[in-house]
């Protein structure tokens, strides 16, 4: 049992051996730190720009790293996007012989101890003018200075929203020092764009790239160069969420608008619709005015309704106008000779508009045949009511006749018999000639009376035919709109 414990208790202590061994590594490396900052900042001071030879420039690599983009406000045309800074550049002041601190090679302490460059975000729109964020920097032996710092930055950009939804934007990032020229202080890129590694997806824009560019610019105040850099976010709209919430439902009423046409100009429901569709598209119209900025460049959806509108305005008022023809009554016009032959002759058969009875198949012949025997039938009718009153007439000739015989053959009876037999034929004749002037005033009325119906029947079928023409042409001009507008986003 005893040779069995020894191993074990020899790794016991081998193992307390190694612990104080780099507990005694990890204080010295402490006490070597303290001993290197106290004589490094012993008479260190921030307020300088950290070179030997005050003619030469410092050179300040600058990093950009999008973490993520917060908010794009297009209204106020302000972009929001979280950032991480990298900023390096050599002092020259903080420099030591690492082989003296026991290879101590860097340390970390805090920024505001340092000289710190003055590079700012030239185009920020932020009303907060805090400082940046005092986190630590990383020193090292040969003096080099690395750091990094978060940053929630709100820079202005430039909006273009003519083809909202389905837009591109560039927004600019613009870092140089405030006070330093190119020759005190120089800029360089780290890396030929923003790096977009860490950035977490955005569930409206898609990053498309962030180049990186340096310019020089000497202002009209100063001769001297300023250099900056210039960080281009290129963002592609994800446009999903207009099209299924703003897009389609327009689309869909859109083509309600056509529908009008449809209805029975008798429902009194053809004008209402109009003005119901017109109002649904208003809301939305104030819905896309309410988030976009007040310019001069509509949206492409904009211009969509407002293509819409002015067609549904265009229906509406062609409605009216249909509906005043289909109530033409006996006190109108007859129908023009060309709208009969272009409207009920050719364009009611393009357009499928048939009388009651009537259908597509019948043949032409068959139509003429019908109407010559409506003609013949009521020829004959006119003439079976001319010979009936021709009879009459002559039936009533020959009892006046028969009359004057008898009363020629009986002048020798009393003078009150022949007073009794003019009268009653006198009587008869003007009876006669009364029931004559009664039938004709019938049938002249129901003549005229069928004559007007006639007419009013012809325009109810010219503002039929007129509203199947303006169905289609404003089906036709929203399909093909719709076509359009959609076609942007594939």
């Amino acid at each position: 049992m005893k040779r069995e414990r020894l191993p074990f208790c020899c790794f016991s202590v081998w193992l307390v051996f190694i612990t104080v061994i780099f507990q005694g590594v990890e204080s010295a490396q402490g006490k070597y730190a303290q001993m290197l900052f106290n004589e490094l900042f012993g008479g260190y001071s921030n307020a300088l720009r950290p070179v030997e030879d005050t003619d030469k420039a410092l050179n300040v690599t600058l990093q950009i790293t999008l973490s993520q983009i917060k908010d794009m406000d297009e209204r106020n045309q302000i972009l929001t996007a979280y950032l991480w800074i990298r900023q390096s550049w050599y002092d020259a002041y903080l420099k030591w012989d690492k082989d003296e601190y026991d290879g101590l090679d860097s340390i970390r302490i805090p920024s505001n101890l340092v000289w710190r460059p003055d590079i700012v975000l030239y185009n920020k729109a932020d009303d907060d003018f805090s400082e940046p964020v005092n986190t630590n920097v990383v020193l090292r032996y040969d003096g080099k200075i690395t750091w990094d710092a978060p940053a929630i930055t709100k820079s202005s950009c430039v909006v273009d929203v003519s083809y909202f939804p389905f837009d591109n934007q560039q927004c600019n990032l613009t870092f140089g020092s405030w006070t330093y020229n190119g020759n005190q202080v120089d800029i360089i890129n780290a890396l030929d764009s923003g790096d977009l590694s860490d950035f977490v997806e955005d569930v409206e824009w898609e990053i498309h790239g962030m180049p990186a560019v340096k310019n020089v610019i000497t202002y009209g105040c100063c001769s001297d160069p300023y250099p900056d850099v210039t960080f281009t976010l290129i963002l592609k709209r994800r446009s999903s969420f207009y099209i299924f919430n703003l897009l389609l439902p327009c689309v869909l009423i859109s083509f309600l608008a056509p529908l009008g046409f449809y209805l029975p100009a008798d429902s009194g429901e053809k004008v209402s619709l109009g003005v119901t569709v017109l109002l649904a598209l208003t809301v939305f119209q104030l819905m896309v005015a309410e988030s976009m900025p007040p310019s001069e460049n509509v949206p492409l959806i904009g211009k969509y309704y407002i293509a819409t509108m002015t067609m549904i305005t265009a229906s509406t008022a062609l409605t009216i106008i249909i509906m005043n023809i289909h109530h033409c009554g006996a006190e109108a016009q007859p129908v023009p000779q060309w709208a009969r032959v272009i409207i009920l002759d050719y364009m009611s058969k393009i357009f499928f508009v048939y009388d009651v009875g009537e259908n597509c198949t019948s043949p032409q012949r068959v139509k003429e045949q019908e109407r010559e025997l409506r003609k013949d039938f009521k020829y004959q009718k006119k003439q079976v009511k001319y010979e009936g009153v021709s009879s009459q007439l002559s039936r009533n000739r020959n009892n006046d006749t028969e009359l004057k015989k008898k009363r020629n053959g009986h002048l020798n009876n009393s003078h009150a018999v022949q007073g009794e037999n003019a009268k009653d034929a006198v009587n008869c004749c003007s009876c006669y000639k009364m029931l004559i002037k009664n039938i004709e005033y019938i049938a002249n009325c129901i003549r005229d009376h069928k004559a007007n119906r006639a007419k009013g029947i012809e325009w109810k079928k010219v503002a039929k035919v007129m509203d199947r023409f303006f169905m289609w042409i404003f089906f036709i001009m929203v399909f093909f709109m719709s076509l359009l507008i959609i076609g942007k986003a594939i």
